[in-house]
């Protein structure tokens, strides 16, 4: 029997038996959708609120990173076992706790008087995301038919991978036009939105499953995620051989070998079967997601300080410039799905990951400080398709190689993989173009003042802020600045393209094989779909 079609339990729903119908598909589809917005819009938005943060509660740039990244460490660590236990306890009943968790941090969150509370009500958040993100795709999986599911997941994708461009625009007009805790203010509409329409349309679901659950499996992978996380995060910032960042790679690496050896001895009964990642299906898929969504979110670290360090640009302005790419990748969502079905997904995978390394090289051959936007719009439509195209194949690859009975974690894996290639991505990228910036400004610094070409190596923006004590060499400073900090941009951009170029290579040889063609007895479990 193929891994993937384990013995499968009893699908258990409290329903007439009657599928949703069209019209009910799209309500659904929508509802999810709005749900996962508010996800994602919450993971970018703080960040242009940076400086206002440290100002109103007087803390050091450190808390501030605590209180950004203390929501995505709280949301990957627990995708894994809430997706398990939405599959187990009900997938409706989930995503309406979820929604409830998520919106009473989000206003703890916009009513926090100190940087301790915001840091608590962002974890809740966290926690809160995490029963939403597994159960908006595993709702998906569950309810659509074979014939429409493609195309769900192709919004359900657009939404995940474009709603944080969007969502870092509307939280810089929000900053700029008004106040940082307006930012909590859309997260919450959508969650009223998402709530209302949860409660009236999505059917819910569940599976009866013949095993208990996996609570080892689940703290260790809680462990796992969040030691490789944190590194992740925390490296940058403190040090890649600092002790805390060395401690955390070693808990992390152990948790993750640990959790992998305790899924193969649980088999059949594991919260993840890890064999089921001979399979060129989930291995291509999470392996093009990986990278896929690091590329991009590390692109998105290289872009803002260009548009707003070299070009002068405000924020507001610079998430403005960003919109292309977002848009070209939500319409290449919607196209992925006939793609895949005409040229195969093996093809269409390897057709998106092409584009996106186009994309990197003509952001690394054209980029000039005195070319402007146009010298990068290029290359941001490229990615921007690119990653649309593979991004949705990638997600389909994924949730149908585990049985339906674990969707919910078929999904929570597909939203690791991600939160994984972002933090990755941010890491890798952001040190690259750091690296390139010091190596390539240290010999245009003769003639600086000691204290200022010091500041100068930290980066561009201490060099922009330190340029008038280098007196009659102001200017000066400020074009090197700019320069080495387009010299390091395109380091970072031509190892994305032989990252991409590797993936190419393996999906060609090793992608996903195009699904066969549904058995009459897997099309009856399709309609596991419960009363509204």
């Amino acid at each position: 029997m193929p891994l993937s079609q384990s013995p499968r339990t009893a699908a258990v729903a409290a329903s007439d038996g009657s599928a949703p119908d069209a019209r009910q598909l799209r309500t659904i589809l929508i509802a999810v959708s709005v749900a996962l917005m508010a996800v994602i819009a919450s993971v970018s938005g703080l960040n242009v609120a940076q400086t206002d943060l440290a100002v109103d509660f007087g803390v050091s740039q450190s808390t501030v990173l605590w209180i950004i990244n203390i929501y995505t460490l709280a949301l990957a660590a627990l995708l894994l076992p809430f997706g398990a236990i939405g599959d187990r306890l009900g997938r409706k009943p989930m995503l309406i706790a979820g929604l409830a968790v998520f919106g009473v941090a989000s206003v703890a969150g916009a009513l926090a008087p100190n940087a301790e509370v915001m840091i608590a009500a962002r974890t809740g958040a966290g926690v809160g995301a995490a029963m939403i993100m597994p159960v908006t795709l595993a709702v998906i999986t569950s309810t659509f038919p074979e014939e429409q599911r493609g195309k769900a997941i192709g919004v359900w994708t657009g939404v995940g991978g474009g709603g944080g461009v969007v969502g870092l625009f509307l939280a810089a007009f929000l900053v700029d036009a008004a106040d940082w805790r307006w930012l909590f203010v859309l997260p919450l509409v959508l969650v009223v939105v998402a709530m209302a329409m949860t409660l009236k349309s999505v059917p819910n679901s569940f599976e009866r499953s013949r095993h208990s659950f996996d609570t080892i499996g689940a703290l260790v992978s809680t462990v796992a995620v969040v030691g490789l996380i944190f590194v992740l995060q925390e490296g940058p910032e403190r040090g890649w051989t600092a002790p805390v960042t060395l401690i955390s790679l070693a808990v992390g690496s152990v948790a993750t070998v640990g959790f992998a050896l305790w899924e193969l001895h649980r088999r059949d009964a594991s919260l993840l079967d890890v064999r089921l990642f001979r399979e060129r299906g989930l291995a291509g898929g999470a392996i093009t997601l990986l990278v896929t969504f690091g590329v991009q979110a590390g692109i998105t670290v290289v872009l803002l300080p260009f548009f707003q360090a070299v070009l002068g640009w405000s924020a507001l302005l610079s998430s403005v410039a960003m919109l292309p790419m977002a848009v070209a990748l939500i319409v290449a969502s919607g196209v992925a799905p006939r793609s895949a079905a005409q040229i195969g997904v093996r093809w269409t995978l390897a057709l998106g990951i092409a584009l996106t390394g186009v994309g990197l090289a003509l952001l690394a051959l054209f980029v000039s400080v005195d070319g402007g936007y146009l010298s990068v719009l290029a290359g941001l439509l490229a990615m921007g398709f690119g990653s649309g195209l593979a991004m949705t194949p990638s997600t389909e690859a994924i949730t149908s190689s585990l049985p339906r009975e674990k969707q919910g974690v078929a999904s929570a894996l597909n939203d690791v993989t991600r939160e994984f290639g972002t933090a990755l991505g941010v890491a890798l990228l952001g040190a690259l173009l750091s690296a390139g910036y010091r190596s390539s400004i240290d010999g245009k610094l003769q003639g600086i003042p000691q204290g200022t070409a010091d500041t100068a190596r930290d980066g561009i923006a201490n060099a922009l802020e330190t340029a008038p004590g280098a007196g009659p060499r102001a200017q000066d400073l400020v074009h090197a600045a700019q320069q080495s900090f387009v010299d390091g941009w395109q380091q970072a951009m031509w190892v994305g393209t032989a990252i991409m170029g590797a993936l190419l290579v393996y999906i060609a040889l090793r992608g996903p094989k195009n699904p066969a063609p549904v058995a009459a007895d897997e099309a009856e479990v399709t309609e596991n779909v419960a009363a509204r």
